[in-house]
């Protein structure tokens, strides 16, 4: 696994939205604050945009502004504005070439976990699963989650800890991490970008979904395979859940242990990795250990 350069101060991050549109008072606060930790700031086209719908953009122009940013060799790191949905329409066209000569940090998560999972299986370049523009805004630029982008921008190893669940499942895991949200991994699977999950520790959130479709994801991992070898899973937010009229009868807790609960290998739920503000940055790629028992949750970068 290839780890791109970590940054230092007046190195340049790109910011682009490769998929749902953002404007601008979204991401002014985020812009300000990268500045104020040291680095300098490059917008592209779709931050600017206004397109009128869904996406940022037409997708020949969300092409071109994530094409430019990643053959771009001033930008040492990419940082998407939003997620929403629209990777997946561009992936095939993007050329990694240049990128692979010269890796960046590509940062984001829901809708961006295409980019993670593309570049993970098809190059072995590390990126990072972390808080994007919006979450910078309200103060919230100093807790904890949006700080751990902060530091593993730097190199520092991120060494977290999740509260004590009742469907957590023991042991210890030392593997590569990778994973994000539950619907793009499902949405992946039997495509060339499909995250390979053998003897890693997949991690898994999601939010809005229904209560029946989060359980259809699971059992289309399940019958993929995606859960028979792996080295641990971590199971994080999965929020703002839906029912249908005719009540599913079970709760996101329940569904997902009824799926892991006969695997062998340690299992956490509710780690703090979500579409909510408790958000850590994850590298995708770098290896980590889970530590689950009775008295603690450890996922530590090794």
């Amino acid at each position: 696994m290839t780890i791109p350069p970590y940054l230092k101060a007046g190195d340049t991050i790109g910011l682009v939205c490769p998929a749902g549109y953002m404007p601008p008072e979204k991401w002014q606060t985020c812009v300000e604050q990268l500045q104020a930790w040291g680095y300098k700031t490059r917008l592209g086209k779709t931050m600017l945009s206004n397109s009128g719908n869904y996406f940022s953009g037409p997708d020949a122009e969300r092409l071109d502004d994530l094409q430019q940013m990643l053959d771009d060799r001033e930008v040492k790191a990419i940082l998407c504005g939003r997620g929403g949905y629209g990777v997946s329409r561009i992936i095939d066209q993007l050329d990694f070439r240049k990128f692979k000569k010269h890796p960046k940090w590509i940062i984001g998560f829901s809708d961006i976990t295409v980019l993670h999972a593309h570049i993970n299986r098809n190059f072995s370049i590390a990126s990072l699963h972390a808080p994007m523009a919006n979450a910078f805004n309200n103060g919230e630029h100093t807790n904890p989650y949006v700080q751990s982008l902060r530091k593993a921008l730097t190199g520092k190893k991120g060494k977290y800890t999740a509260a004590l669940h009742e469907f957590n499942q023991f042991g210890i895991a030392t593997a590569p991490l990778v994973g994000g949200n539950l619907t793009l991994v499902a949405h992946l699977v039997g495509t060339p970008s499909a995250f390979k999950t053998k003897n890693r520790i997949l991690f898994l959130e999601d939010v809005g979904e229904f209560l029946y479709n989060i359980d259809r994801m699971l059992l289309q991992l399940k019958r993929a395979g995606v859960f028979d070898e792996l080295a641990g899973l971590v199971i994080g937010g999965f929020t703002d859940n839906k029912d249908t009229d005719r009540p599913f009868g079970k709760t996101v807790h329940e569904i997902i242990h009824e799926h892991v609960k006969n695997y062998l290998y340690p299992v956490c739920f509710d780690f703090p990795v979500s579409h909510e503000k408790e958000n850590y940055a994850l590298k995708v790629g770098a290896v980590y250990q889970l530590k689950v028992n009775a008295k603690t949750v450890r996922l530590d970068e090794v």
